[in-house]
């Protein structure tokens, strides 16, 4: 059995901003079958310790950056989760990252650098009675973690991974922090967690953990090149026989179509219709489930939409973020009768546009791996997606040789501007007009290998071949 520390920000179903709490709320139960036991350590937010009860205390510290700090043992089923419980760093109201106003906590490298301390601490201790071999940690905010294990002297007992979930964010901070932060001086170089004279703690992660991996395997080789390493991509050039690119899986006890065939997607396409307020047309719904930034290719959207409506295809629209998105798109459902928009997040509703779309719209800019997409291929709601990360990779595309050989998912464009993806707008709307065809990869798309079970093993296989001798 290889024993697992997991090291991460957010996890369901106890606090969730975005794909990373999915994976790691679903990775333990999918790698137990493989030999794995991995335990989850999270930050004490209010609803991790609302959920957590306080009857197993099993670690302390007197000072914590700051304060005083306890490990309480939870369960959730058969997952072990320690909530670390330090109130004077995560007892506020708020998200786990930002204040009630969307501002970042002034004092989030504390925070995390607090949480990679613990994580680092039990790693090389143990915790009653367990030790981890591999400490996996979770994007920038666990990025800490492998530089304290070093330093703690356990780097040579202990293996690290480091997993990138999105590049984009750092966790960067400014170097007068390096004593706060109790890290090493000697390490504030190129070749160290400095970057541009600040403090990165993504990049401590990655020059510090003995493997890298990130979420598909596009990603990884997107990762190594300047338009999509965010400033890191020639230190995981110099690393790259140490990353891997594991794709994500979705749990598909949670996600499970109400419908066993395409046929049953009828129902509920009406039912959808009639919640979002759509008139009966002729073309497909079409449904987008999204933060709206222009990461996720909504402001190209807005310029290819006339694409789909005036051929009979309508959008319904769940989302939040930029503010300047969510007015355009409210201007565009106000203006127009086959546009409806949700501004905000509802799981429940979700999964009802989920169920009664005909195709999800994924025009990301870049997309490590995504998950909605996944989510459609489930359900039959076929994925039009940018070609790039792990769309790349979960998606084939209805070219010419996809449809021929009877094995197209979805549809893919490229590159990702609003010309490129209003064409792929009107070739959907065309494929739905063919019903065989369309029927015909509906079928591929529910019966596409979207779980756990491949990835899971992938990870088993890399956490044996990272134990270290004992």
């Amino acid at each position: 059995m290889t024993r697992v520390l997991s090291v991460a920000s957010e996890c369901v179903p106890l606090i969730k901003t975005g794909g990373l709490a999915d994976v790691a709320g679903a990775l333990p139960a999918a790698l137990a079958p493989h030999g794995v036991e991995m335990r989850t350590l999270l930050p004490g937010y209010r609803p991790v310790m609302q959920a957590i009860t306080r009857n197993h205390q099993v670690a302390e510290w007197d000072d914590l950056f700051g304060g005083f700090a306890r490990v309480f043992r939870g369960k959730l089923g058969e997952q072990v989760v320690y909530a670390l419980d330090a109130p004077h760093l995560y007892d506020r109201d708020g998200g786990p990252y930002i204040d009630a106003q969307g501002r970042d906590w002034p004092d989030n490298p504390e925070r995390f650098a607090a949480l990679s301390s613990a994580a680092a601490m039990i790693a090389a201790d143990g915790i009653e009675g367990w030790t981890p071999q591999i400490l996996h940690c979770h994007d920038w905010q666990a990025g800490f973690a492998p530089l304290y294990l070093r330093e703690l002297g356990a780097g040579d007992r202990v293996a690290s991974l480091m997993t990138i979930h999105n590049i984009a964010f750092q966790g960067i901070t400014r170097a007068s922090m390096i004593s706060a932060l109790g890290l090493p001086r000697s390490g504030f170089n190129e070749k160290g967690y400095e970057f541009w004279n600040n403090i990165s703690a993504l990049k401590a992660g990655l020059v510090y953990a003995d493997k890298l991996s990130t979420v598909s395997p596009t990603y990884a080789s997107e990762l190594m090149t300047e338009e999509f390493g965010n400033g890191l991509d020639g230190l995981l050039r110099e690393r790259q026989e140490d990353l891997v690119g594991i794709l994500n899986g979705i749990d598909e006890a949670l996600w499970t179509p109400p419908y066993k065939t395409p046929v049953g997607k009828a129902k509920h396409r009406a039912a959808l219709r009639e919640e979002m307020g759509l008139p009966d047309w002729p073309g497909p719904v079409c449904v987008l489930i999204s933060r709206l930034t222009s990461q996720k290719g909504l402001d190209i959207l807005l310029q290819a939409l006339p694409a789909l409506l005036d051929r009979g295809g309508q959008l319904a629209l769940l989302g939040t973020g930029e503010r300047e998105l969510e007015r355009a798109f409210m201007a565009y459902a106000e203006a127009h009768p086959g546009v409806a928009v949700t501004i905000g997040y509802d799981e429940s509703l979700a999964r009802r546009l989920v169920a009664g779309g005909d195709a999800i719209l994924v025009p990301s800019r870049f997309e490590p791996c995504g998950l909605t997409q996944l989510y459609g291929l489930r359900y039959g709601t076929l994925p039009l997606v940018a070609l790039t990360g792990g769309l790349a990779d979960t998606v084939i595309n209805a070219s010419p040789a996809g449809l021929a050989a009877g094995a197209a998912t979805g549809l893919q464009f490229h590159p990702v501007t609003a010309q490129a993806l209003a064409q792929a707008l009107m070739k959907l709307v065309k494929l739905y007009e063919d019903r065989a065809t369309w029927t015909k990869m509906m079928k591929n798309a529910m019966a596409a290998p979207v779980s756990w079970e491949h990835s899971a093993a992938d990870y088993a296989t890399l956490y044996r071949e990272m134990v270290k001798a004992e």
